[in-house]
């Protein structure tokens, strides 16, 4: 398949604001790019819509049940080994407690200092743009 036919592998990620300070979860040491840091989401499967396939996320890997909002930010990246579109939603609410299931830290941090974790490479023009109050 050649670099302009290449489909995207579609991503639907959340950010959570709680208190002024956002969720930001940390892969785990045995993922491709273990011990960077993310915005909880995953893989939307064939016939789910993106906010569907991050409640579900959701749910699977912090065991709540969001209220997924509006679409916040959309990007497209490509990593050595895959090309992703990550389409960026805020979760303004949830119901149950936060429940690690699968990452190796989950952590509610500053928006003003966001830019110190170590970030997957996608993330972080996100970052910037979320610490300088242009999202959210």
């Amino acid at each position: 398949m050649t670099e302009a036919t290449e489909k995207p592998i579609l991503v639907a990620a959340a950010i959570l604001e709680r208190r002024g300070r956002i969720l930001i979860c940390q892969r785990h040491h045995s993922d491709a790019y273990g011990l960077q840091w993310e915005f909880p989401g995953g893989k939307v499967r064939e016939g789910e819509t993106l906010k569907a396939a991050l409640a579900r996320e959701l749910q699977e890997e912090l065991g709540i049940r969001a209220e997924v909002g509006e679409e916040l930010h959309r990007l497209q990246h490509r990593y050595p080994d895959r090309y992703v579109e990550v389409v960026f939603f805020h979760v303004p609410r949830f119901q149950g407690r936060i429940t690690n299931r699968v990452f190796e830290d989950v952590q509610w941090t500053e928006r003003k200092v966001l830019s110190a974790y170590h970030f997957l490479e996608a993330d972080r023009e996100l970052i910037l743009r979320i610490e300088a109050g242009e999202i959210l």
